[in-house]
């Protein structure tokens, strides 16, 4: 993709946040764009730096290793957000930022047990199946505040909140329902934990955003609208 293009894709983004943002009298400072960067080539990503971004959400670990030794030089926050295996939290825990597909305690025990020493806490989402999708990872809503509490006696990790992929809905008031059970679930959480920074909630992706904004999210996951129509796989 040109580069111009990715400038003007992005800046139409960053508008409809900040409209979205005003609809509903929030800050628009309170919501990061995370542009969802998978299958995207490196010069792309490099790309939407020069514009300004700089938090980039990667699927595929392999891909996402080759595009940060190929980004080095740039001051880049990364976040993971697909399912991770056992066998791949070593390099999460050495080389991202976030992780926001946790749903598994074991999965969070070996980040906590590979974080390096010398790195702050790797910053922590658990992934919510809010719609009991057998497709989808996640946890149900009610497994969480068990999850919640063992995940932040961890010491090297950091519980910022919740993530979700909603079913595809076709009204507006469709989607807020998973939107705003997701946000009760975050305030529960708040309320069994009051120790914990939980001020996260990752949920809303290009075609749903605005409502997403609506209901609460900190973090929008946007691809198609940002990069155009994904590219084939390659990791």
């Amino acid at each position: 993709m040109r580069k111009a293009e990715v400038a003007e894709n992005l800046n139409r983004v960053r508008e409809r946040v900040v409209t979205s943002c005003a609809a509903c009298g929030r800050d628009p400072g309170g919501v990061t764009l995370l542009a969802v960067s998978k299958t995207r080539p490196a010069g792309d990503l490099r790309a939407a730096y020069a514009a300004g971004q700089r938090y980039f959400g990667e699927n595929y670990l392999q891909e996402a290793l080759a595009k940060q030794a190929e980004l080095e030089d740039l001051d880049i926050c990364w976040h993971f957000i697909g399912p991770l295996q056992s066998n791949k939290t070593r390099a999460v825990a050495e080389q991202f930022h976030w992780l926001h597909s946790v749903e598994r305690l074991k999965i969070a025990q070996r980040l906590s047990a590979q974080r390096p020493a010398d790195m702050p806490p790797l910053n922590i989402c658990l992934q919510v199946n809010i719609d009991d999708e057998e497709s989808k990872s996640g946890l149900a809503p009610a497994g969480i505040p068990e999850l919640a509490a063992a995940v932040a006696g961890l010491p090297n990790l950091k519980l910022r909140g919740l993530m979700a992929i909603p079913a595809p809905r076709d009204t507006v008031e469709e989607q807020r329902r998973p939107f705003a059970q997701l946000a009760n679930l975050l305030q529960r959480l708040r309320a069994q934990l009051p120790d914990q920074p939980l001020d996260t909630l990752s949920m809303g992706m290009s075609g749903d955003m605005e409502v997403a904004i609506e209901c609460g999210a900190t973090i929008v996951r946007i691809g198609t609208d940002i990069f155009g129509r994904r590219e084939t796989k390659i990791d």
